[in-house]
């Protein structure tokens, strides 16, 4: 696998680009910035983008969307509940913090279950709303890519519009934790982890959260 973590934006979003070593057919998750850095790693990487995959709608996981699909042809794949905040600076939340971004719409949208495949290998796409009412987790060889749902000793946001506490709990208690222990978390912003390690000492699910 060919793999590189990138940290752009002003809120230090790790992007990741992922390539097949056998074909070089690629994806990038979360392109939050920076383009001309992210298009740089690419060309470097030798990978082809055949899909921009958002883990969800906010700004500061899709602002180069554009630069990066128009540079590339790679298509925008998001689940159908975020799909709206791709084109809408009031629903990613950009106007609240800055400029106002928007992004192209998605070429399509992805479901719990779907399989993205690209090259010879592929991501499972698992729904884990709560940070986001479509944010969603990508299940790779050995890893799991969570986007905003889950952080090495943490979890994401839950006072954003259509989010929800009780509901990110639930899908990370359900769906994440779930995987296999070994699997590698790497996730939206900040260090990468596993889920071993998240299920055993994450704070927000110790007995002091009444949550096991």
């Amino acid at each position: 696998m060919i793999f590189e973590t990138l940290v752009v934006g002003n809120v230090f979003t790790n992007c990741y680009i992922i390539g097949c070593k056998n074909t070089n057919d690629g994806v990038v998750i979360d392109p939050g910035g920076h383009p001309d850095r992210i298009l740089d790693v690419i060309e470097r990487l030798g990978v082809r983008p055949i899909y921009i995959i958002n883990t969800h709608g906010h700004a500061d996981h899709i602002e180069a969307n554009r630069e990066v699909q128009e540079a590339t042809g790679a298509q925008i794949l998001i689940h159908a509940s975020d799909g709206p905040m791709l084109t809408d600076p009031e629903k990613n939340l950009s106007v609240f913090f800055g400029p106002a971004i928007d992004s192209p719409p998605a070429d399509r949208s992805v479901a719990e279950g779907e399989v993205i495949e690209f090259g010879r290998m592929g991501l499972q796409v698992l729904h884990t709303p709560g940070h986001s009412p479509g944010g969603i987790s990508l299940v790779g060889d050995g890893c799991v890519f969570t986007g905003d749902a889950l952080f090495a000793g943490s979890i994401g946001r839950t006072d954003f519009p259509g989010a929800s506490h009780d509901q990110l709990i639930d899908s990370i208690r359900t769906k994440l934790f779930a995987l296999d222990a070994s699997l590698k978390v790497y996730s939206g912003h900040g260090p990468e982890s596993t889920i071993g390690w998240e299920k055993g000492h994450n704070p927000f699910f110790n007995e002091s959260y009444g949550l096991f």
